[in-house]
């Protein structure tokens, strides 16, 4: 439920560093924060080109519960956004992380990322 791969934030969410060579990471919500907000059916994103600093709202999911901020887990710039959210949404709440990842950013520092939660770390603050 957790993928061991990925490194995670105490706001729920994750990050993937991609096979490619361009030092960009990318970005979605757990299966937590998913299964927590309910059925999404609005996704706000930063646009390509924004930078965004760890810790700050850079985003909304309104769901059918509530609206979420989404955070930055690091500081970077924004270089992709998942357009396929703006007609399907509701990948976030079935493929979280996959299809339903919101952005990729290139970090200002790329040796933030190893400073989050390892998927261990990250289920010890749920207490499930």
């Amino acid at each position: 439920m957790y993928p061991d791969d990925l490194k995670y934030t105490a706001e729920h969410e994750w990050i993937r560093t991609p096979g490619e060579t361009d030092g960009s990471v990318r970005v979605g919500i757990t299966h937590f924060a998913q299964d927590a907000l309910g059925d999404i059916v609005y996704v706000s994103l930063p646009a390509v080109g924004d930078t965004v600093s760890a810790g700050a709202a850079c985003g909304e999911l309104e769901s059918t519960k509530s609206v979420s901020d989404v955070y930055a887990p690091v500081d970077g710039e924004v270089v992709a956004v998942n357009e396929t959210l703006d007609a399907t949404p509701e990948l976030v709440n079935s493929d979280p992380y996959g299809g339903g990842w919101l952005y990729e950013l290139v970090p200002a520092d790329a040796s933030a990322v190893d400073g989050l939660m390892d998927s261990a770390a990250y289920q010890g603050t749920l207490g499930e």
